[in-house]
């Protein structure tokens, strides 16, 4: 085997931590010598070891005279964990073969360069792309300071999300739900308008069938705080809290009974009378969000785009059609008065989950 397989066996390993590792990136590591794998590890939990250094401790002592293969630059400083790359040597490991450099600005290089000035020899870039698509939402994060956010929506091919009297159960089938409920699982923080919560009163949790799963933070915009008391996202047996964001002239009265419930209010910044969600993204980057997904409904989602937050979008197409121009839309709101104004998509990808298609692309670089 190549350099090449045994990588995408750490990026498959890495892939094992979707959904546990946040604010961490995901991390695999695999420990080869003489063509042998000896040691597996990925990084599992923050503050629990890393990948290195479970595949290190895997291998033993057959780590000695072993090819390192990682998916992420080893660390070289003091965080929650010592750094790896004093791990790395003292295992005696003889080659380091690194996906991509860390993206972290404060620290980027650095363990690359302490592993090559100690010689040992070190590869970079392979698998680059795929790692860096792994760990898209960590780099978004840690260069920006702003959550990876997700837009998704079910549809009918006339591009409506429910009927005119807001029915939209179910759009799509078994297999899209459980895979959006994947994407909840993958993600920091769900996202939806307090007219999604009083029409479904949804409780946006992850259920996975047959896997345990984490439930992401739950973020409501409601501007006035007119979330009904009695809302399923005010009463969840969760350890993923409930955020419901206002704008500063929200009543009081309203804010300490939404407060009383176990919810906590976030106050933001508005602009012509709603949330700014340009600077909400900042904001919820500061409290630890480093992924987004949101949900809707039509003017959730069309403002998002307004507001130019989107990075990734995700939109399901179920095999109907409601025929009329009274349903739902998408997106609601104003668009642009020409077609050349309108958002590109790049890098569009096609998936099938029986009946539904899945259209997947990017706004913007990651």
């Amino acid at each position: 085997m190549n350099d090449l397989s045994y990588m995408k066996q750490a990026l498959a390993l890495a892939e094992k931590g979707r959904g546990w590792t946040s604010p961490n990136p995901m991390v695999g590591a695999v420990l080869v010598r003489n063509d042998r794998v000896v040691g597996r590890g990925y990084h599992q939990r923050p503050g629990g070891p890393h990948a290195e250094v479970n595949a290190i401790d895997h291998a033993g002592e057959k780590a000695r005279g072993a090819t390192l293969y990682v998916t992420l630059e080893p660390c070289n400083h003091f965080g929650r964990t010592p750094p790896c790359t004093r791990k790395i040597l003292d295992a005696g490991i003889r080659r380091v073969v690194v996906a991509m450099a860390d993206p972290n600005p404060a620290v980027r290089g650095g363990g690359n360069t302490y592993l090559q000035d100690n010689g040992l020899d070190v590869t970079t870039g392979i698998c680059e792309q795929e790692a860096r698509t792994l760990n898209e939402a960590f780099i978004t994060w840690v260069t920006t300071g702003r959550p990876f956010v997700v837009a998704k929506c079910a549809a009918t091919l006339d591009g409506r999300i429910a009927t005119r009297t807001g029915d939209s159960r179910w759009v799509t089938g078994p297999a899209s739900r459980q895979f959006v409920h994947g994407l909840r699982h993958a993600v920091d923080g769900i996202m939806v308008g307090v007219s999604t919560v009083k029409k479904d009163n949804p409780s946006l949790t992850t259920r996975l069938d047959g896997a345990a799963g984490s439930d992401p933070t739950r973020i409501i915009l409601d501007t006035h705080l007119s979330i009904p008391l009695a809302s399923k996202l005010l009463h969840q047996t969760s350890p993923a809290p409930t955020w419901v964001v206002c704008g500063a002239e929200a009543p009081a009265d309203r804010q300490m009974a939404v407060e009383a419930s176990g919810a906590r209010v976030v106050t933001a910044a508005l602009t012509e009378g709603r949330i700014d969600l340009s600077a909400l993204m900042q904001q919820l980057g500061e409290m630890g969000i480093t992924s987004l997904l949101i949900e809707g409904g039509g003017t959730v989602i069309g403002s998002a785009f307004a507001a130019g937050i989107v990075n990734k979008i995700c939109f399901f197409y179920a095999p109907k059609i409601l025929g009329g121009d009274d349903g739902i839309p998408i997106c609601r709101g104003v668009g642009p008065e020409r077609m050349n104004q309108s958002i590109a998509v790049h890098d569009l990808s096609v998936h099938r989950f029986d009946t539904d298609v899945m259209l997947q692309g990017y706004l913007k670089p990651f």
